[in-house]
Formats: C-alpha cells, structure tokens, sequence
C-alpha cells in the first residue's frame, strides 16, 4: 500500500475512551475516524472507508445492526467486530470480515487492520488477474499462435496479466497461516 493510501479507518465503540485509545493506536500508520454509536457510524462511513472496527453491544443502534446495513447497501469496506461479547451461533449469520474479542491490544489490532488490508488487496487484483486472464483466454480460443504473437493489443495482455500474477504472489507472502485457512477452508 502506498504512503498516500495508508487505509483509512473507521472506530466505532459506544465507549468514547476505548475507541479514542483505539484510534490513538492506529492514528500514527492509517487515516483513523471516530464514532461513538451506530447511528453516528453511518452517518460518517462512505465509500472511501477501508475498514470499520465495529462493536457490537451499543445502546442506540447495535454493530449486528450497524453490519447489516452496511451490506446491505453494498459497502466495500471490511468489517471486523471489536467487542467484548463472546462469539456463539448468532455470528454465523453475520457479514463480517473478522471477529476480535476484547481485551485488545496495541499489535494485535494493528495486525488485524493489516490482515483486512492485505485482503481487500488480495481480492481486487484477483478480481483484475481473472478479468485478464478471461479476455486473453477468449482471443486465444479464437485466434491462431503466430497473429496473437504480432498483436501489440494482445501482448499487453498477456504482460499485465504477468504482472498481475506476480502481484497476488507477493501479497500472498504476507497472508499469515490463519489468512489462509480461512481463504481456503471448504476448498478441496
């Protein structure tokens, strides 16, 4: 990610203290905001919005409610809940991205924040890497080796599709073991 782009981040906890430590916390690598209840949350999440750190025991508007209306109006942002309440059945049912429960530390949420970076990043240049590789396999079913080796068009392709591929390499060196099993946990 670059300097300019450092994620930006949204803190939501009903307890001002805790969300203002939280904030302090990541203040100094991401671009860090502040909500203190779930209505004040949607009224300050936007499209530029990375990641919401999101509790979910709040007196106006709960973080299960905060989350469902956050996919239901298509945000692309991970959300991770942030809280206190211990996970049981009812969170099989909710969008969320990843689940940390308090007591928080300084590291272990700086590396969640990195975990949820690296993924969002992971998926978009998978998304671009199989639109590309999709275009180039199509012309390649319908063209012969010697013309697609003379296209410049086509060259392109077949270089940013290179490209990409090294990219999702080097992203994947920084998913950890749990980024992995997560990613992968039904696959065969």
């Amino acid at each position: 990610m670059s300097e300019s782009d450092t994620g930006r981040i949204l803190v939501v906890d009903d307890n001002r203290d805790l969300a203002d430590l939280y904030a302090d916390w990541l203040a100094g690598t991401y671009t860090v905001k502040t909500a203190y209840s779930g209505e004040e949350t949607l009224t300050k999440l936007d499209s530029s919005t990375d990641i919401v750190l999101l509790d979910r025991r709040m007196p106006d508007l709960s973080g299960d409610d905060v989350l469902g209306t956050i996919r239901d109006q298509g945000l692309d942002c991970r959300v991770a809940l942030v809280t206190s309440i211990e996970p049981d059945y009812d969170i099989l049912d909710l969008g969320f991205d990843d689940y940390l429960q308090k007591p928080v530390q300084s590291a272990e949420l700086h590396d969640l924040v990195e975990s949820l970076l690296t993924r969002t990043q992971y998926s978009e240049h998978i998304q671009e890497y199989f639109a590309v590789v999709s275009k180039k396999a199509t012309i390649q079913s319908e063209k012969d080796d010697s013309e697609l080796a003379t296209h410049p068009e086509f060259t392109s392709v077949v270089e940013q599709s290179s490209k990409l591929k090294s990219e999702i390499d080097t992203l994947q060196e920084d998913f950890t073991e749990d980024d992995f099993v997560a990613a992968f946990h039904d696959l065969d």
